[in-house]
């Protein structure tokens, strides 16, 4: 008998300048980029891939930072959620964004409590911080 089958999503967690950035969804909350896994590919190519769709970013992606269960209420749907540090390739710039997503920013890492942005997302940025999870 086979088990439950979930969406996997990757994401990055890109710094820069003691900020990261982050997107807001179609549900109003702020999330990192990245998107869903493809059948075939490897998480750190999606993940690469989806940043530039994203935010017409390059990136190099690094470690693993966290991995987690996320329960997307409005549609009663679980998603597994892997999140990796990332590191530009260039200088930011300007920040630009695809219209997958109503808005895009950055953030100081010490000024997320506001937000709304899910648990899971805040572990992962304070790990690539360097904070405690």
């Amino acid at each position: 008998m086979a088990g439950p089958v979930f969406p996997v999503s990757i994401k990055g967690v890109i710094l820069h300048r003691g900020q990261v950035i982050l997107l807001r969804n179609e549900r109003a909350e702020w999330e990192l980029p990245g998107g869903r896994l493809e059948p075939g590919e490897q998480p750190e190519n999606c993940l690469h891939r989806e940043i530039f769709e994203e935010l017409y970013l390059d990136v190099v992606v690094g470690p693993l930072l966290d991995c987690w269960t996320y329960r997307i209420a409005q549609v009663d749907r679980e998603v597994v959620i892997v999140s990796y540090a990332c590191r530009l390739k260039h200088d930011l710039g300007s920040l630009s964004f695809s219209q997958e997503h109503l808005d895009a920013g950055l953030f100081a890492v010490d000024d997320l409590a506001g937000l709304a942005l899910p648990e899971g997302y805040r572990r992962a940025i304070a790990k690539a911080a360097g904070g405690a999870a």
